[in-house]
């Protein structure tokens, strides 16, 4: 594994670094009051040969020492635990479906980003072929308009106004007065 992974400058370090693994890999050994050296011996054992310096300098040598993805995968076999569990914060160490929770959310996202990136290159495309045949642009706006309607009759966790908008924004000759007072005047 490569060392911490930091986030944006200035900005969070990574949920799953190697600091992680290495404090994890002492709270899990000191949980079950093993000693360096049977950890050492019960990743040997488990097809993971390490030695007992070896652990003692992952949990506490400045610097620690590095931990290979050999040598992960062996300590969350040994302890019993998923990787990702090993890899998360240990302050989540005995929480493990929060740590699953978190990486479904993470999940989540990504699938959301992937699908808003797929919408911009379909809204930009239909926007470019509006630009070349601006003679059916009030039929697709329309169209768009009545296909996310029907988007929307089925509830869901955005139901509301659309946030997208096709074509050119619509003429409105209605001014903005600013705040209207609370009783709406």
């Amino acid at each position: 594994m490569s060392g911490s992974v930091p986030g944006p400058p200035g900005g969070p370090q990574s949920m799953w670094s190697e600091d992680n693994v290495a404090e994890r890999v002492r709270l899990e050994r000191e949980a079950r009051k093993w000693s360096t050296a049977t950890l050492a011996e019960r990743m040997s054992d488990a097809g993971f040969p390490i030695n007992q310096s070896a652990i003692w300098r992952i949990e506490s040598a400045e610097p620690r020492r590095r931990i290979n993805l050999d040598e992960a995968i062996g300590f969350a076999q040994v302890f019993g635990i998923d990787l990702d569990n090993l890899l998360g914060p240990p302050q989540l160490a005995m929480h493990e479906r929060a740590v699953q929770l978190i990486d479904d959310v993470r999940t989540s996202y990504r699938a959301i980003r992937a699908a808003n990136d797929q919408l911009a290159a379909a809204q930009q495309a239909l926007e470019t072929y509006i630009d070349a045949h601006p003679e059916i642009e009030d039929e697709v706006g329309e169209a768009v308009s009545q296909v996310i309607a029907e988007e929307l009759v089925t509830p869901g966790p955005f139901s509301g106004p659309p946030l997208v908008h096709f074509g050119h924004p619509p003429n409105t000759d209605e001014e903005d007065d600013g705040p209207t007072s609370p009783s709406g005047e």
